[in-house]
Order: C-alpha cells, then sequence, then structure tokens
C-alpha cells in the first residue's frame, strides 16, 4: 500500500468513526461493542486485552495501542459475521454478530433496462480513472479523523438515499454507493472529519464522478465527494473537520448540481447518514 505521511499503523492499527467510543478495561477477556450491527452501517469497539490479531471473518481489522477497532457491513452484508481475536499465547476469542437487514428504498420500472453504451474510447478514458481511485484507496495515512464524530460536508436537503435502487422488468440496476445533498452550484462543501486528501481531480473531471475529490480518514476508511465544481485542497494535504475543500457542481454524468458523499471502509460501501447522523435541522 502507498503511505502518505508517517504512518502510525502498528501490527493490526485501528479504526473508528462517528459513534461515541466505549472505554478501555483493564484486563478485558472479551469484546466490547458499541453501536449496532447492520447493513451499510458500523461497530466501535475494544479488543480482548493483548489481542495481536483480529479479523473480521476473513478480513483482517486494525487494532489501535489502545486496543479500539472498527468494523463495517457492507451494504448487502450477509446475515451473520464473526470477530476473531488471536491471543499471544495463540488462544481466540471469538463473538458471532447478527447483521440487521435494512428496507431499502426499491424503485421497479415496467421497462427494460437500457443497455450502457461503453464505446472504446469510452473504455480507454474510464481504465486510468478506475486505476487512481483504486491506488488511492490503498494509501495509508497517519490521519486520524476516525477518532471523532462526524458532521455533514454540507447541509441541506437530501435528495438522495443510500442503498436505493431501480428494477427494471426485474433486472437489478446499481445501487446509489452515496447519499445526495441538493445545493447550488459554488456552494461549500466541508471537511466531514479530520484526514488527508488521497485523490483530487482538480484539473481535468473524470467522466462520471467529475471533479473527484478523496479523503482518507485512517485506518480503511475514506471519503469520496463527487460532481464538485471546484477543489481547494490537493493530495497530500492535511485537513481539519469543517475545512472548505471545495464546492458543489454538476460535473461528471450528474442531472444538476449536488454534492454525492460516499464513504468505505476497506472494500464495505457504508452509510453516510448512519456516521453522520440525521441532517441538522430536520432536512
Amino acid at each position: 500500500m502507498r503511505r502518505i505521511g508517517i504512518a502510525l499503523l502498528l501490527a493490526f492499527a485501528g479504526t473508528a468513526v462517528a459513534q461515541p467510543s466505549p472505554r478501555p478495561a483493564a484486563g478485558r477477556t472479551d469484546f466490547q461493542l458499541t453501536g449496532t450491527a447492520t447493513q451499510g452501517g458500523t461497530l466501535v469497539g475494544i479488543a480482548p486485552a493483548g489481542t495481536v490479531a483480529l479479523k473480521l471473518d476473513t478480513q483482517l481489522v486494525p487494532v489501535d495501542a489502545d486496543g479500539r477497532f472498527l468494523i463495517a457491513f457492507d451494504r448487502d452484508a450477509a446475515p451473520n459475521a464473526r470477530l476473531i481475536a488471536r491471543l499471544p499465547d495463540g488462544r481466540t476469542v471469538e463473538r458471532m454478530l447478527t447483521v440487521s437487514p435494512r428496507a431499502w428504498r426499491i424503485e421497479r420500472i415496467d421497462a427494460p433496462m437500457r443497455p450502457s453504451k461503453s464505446t472504446q474510447a469510452f473504455l480507454a478514458l474510464r481504465k486510468p480513472e478506475l486505476e487512481a481511485i483504486a491506488a488511492a484507496r490503498e494509501t495509508v495515512t497517519d490521519a486520524q479523523g476516525w477518532r471523532q464524530r462526524f458532521i455533514w460536508p454540507r447541509i441541506g436537503r437530501i435528495s438522495g438515499l443510500f442503498g436505493s435502487q431501480r428494477v427494471y422488468q426485474g433486472t437489478r440496476g446499481a445501487y446509489h454507493g452515496g447519499v445526495d445533498v441538493a445545493g447550488g452550484t459554488g456552494v461549500p462543501v466541508v471537511a466531514p472529519a479530520d484526514g488527508m486528501v488521497i485523490l483530487a481531480a482538480a484539473d481535468k473531471p473524470f467522466t462520471l464522478e467529475g471533479h473527484l475529490l478523496m479523503i482518507d480518514h485512517g485506518h480503511g476508511l475514506n471519503s469520496a465527494f463527487l460532481h464538485l465544481s471546484r477543489i481547494d485542497v490537493q493530495v497530500g494535504d492535511a485537513v481539519t473537520q469543517g475545512q472548505r475543500i471545495g464546492a458543489i457542481g454538476a460535473t461528471g454524468r450528474a442531472t444538476g448540481p449536488h454534492l454525492h458523499w460516499g464513504m468505505k471502509w476497506n472494500e464495505a460501501r457504508i452509510d453516510p447518514m448512519l456516521v453522520a447522523g440525521p441532517m441538522p435541522n430536520g432536512l
């Protein structure tokens, strides 16, 4: 993985998000978990004392020196998951988790799905963009935003929900991988938590995402902001919560100006609304 800054990753360095963290307990022999295991959601935890390695099923989970860690569940996560902590003497501590399903907004369209126009010219443009996004997500930084309570990057009307999906005569389209917030072109966007910029398509917009900005919050947790009209930071910049990072736009494949905020923890797509909480002022 690429590194920006001084990585503080230990054997399996840890993560957390916008939830109150449980208090460490000396000599703890079991997991302490805060939050609800649900599709698109996160759990903050403290590992058993002395944990030298932690897995969520087959996924290695970073653990901080104080025992804190974060796990997250993809939009289509299976109903059961298993946490496995390995101790210095080789013993393991396990916890079975029940991941609750969510009622996604499904729109059924009585018409066939229109075929995508994947021309050679489009694919030639798209390949390096996808490679850049993948490389950015492999970047490891010493960002500590994962320890904060996240805020909304823009206050406004929510115009698109995470996980929503259209079904065309029984054929499922791709689900919506983030939350959309309505707003006019040029309206400021701020950092939801501390982090480091790992991708900034400021000069040349991507074909689908437009001016795309990605921020790493530490330990596998990152945010992506799509369709921006302007990006005010560059790769390698450390940003602080509430700092202006860009402005709403309609670049890329967008039908109008809005902010698309997507989040991932490793390969799991998670719901920003579960991280930042309800939109302030009931919007």
